[in-house]
């Protein structure tokens, strides 16, 4: 009876040790709350920290609008990344993101046909206005 009863408590020790690195698994998963990504995103546009845009990728890629729109201002001003722009711009207006839709609406305005001098002009005068206005 004694063997049983000490199996028991290994398998239940067993049990809870998993599930307790399930939790901490889905917490990883869990995306953070927009001022949590803002700030973020802060700290990628002042320091150009390779982690923060990692973690920005990683929360837009689970479907962030907040970092969505972050991670496409943020490369707006490289025209190499145009077409990554108005696709996270895009998604995070789908998802209802109004800041994401005003700056979508912005670059189309300036740039209805999407020619690179336009874009350009766009992303340059966004970048200046997003200095004063943005946080």
């Amino acid at each position: 009876m004694e063997l049983f009863n000490k199996s028991g408590v290994l398998v239940a020790a067993v049990l809870v040790t998993v599930g307790v690195l399930i939790g901490a698994q889905a917490k990883d998963d869990m995306v953070p709350p927009a001022s949590v990504i803002e700030t973020t995103a802060r700290k990628l546009n002042t320091e150009g920290n390779f982690v923060a845009e990692r973690r920005l990728r990683e929360w837009a890629g689970q479907g962030s609008a907040v970092a969505q729109r972050e991670l496409a201002l943020h490369y707006q001003p490289d025209m190499s990344r145009r077409a990554e722009v108005l696709h996270l711009l895009e998604e995070a207006t789908r998802s209802g993101d109004s800041l994401a839709a005003s700056h979508l609406a912005q670059l189309r305005a300036v740039a209805p046909n999407g020619s690179i001098d336009d874009l350009k002009e766009a992303a340059a005068s966004r970048t200046a206005a997003n200095n004063w206005t943005r946080y």
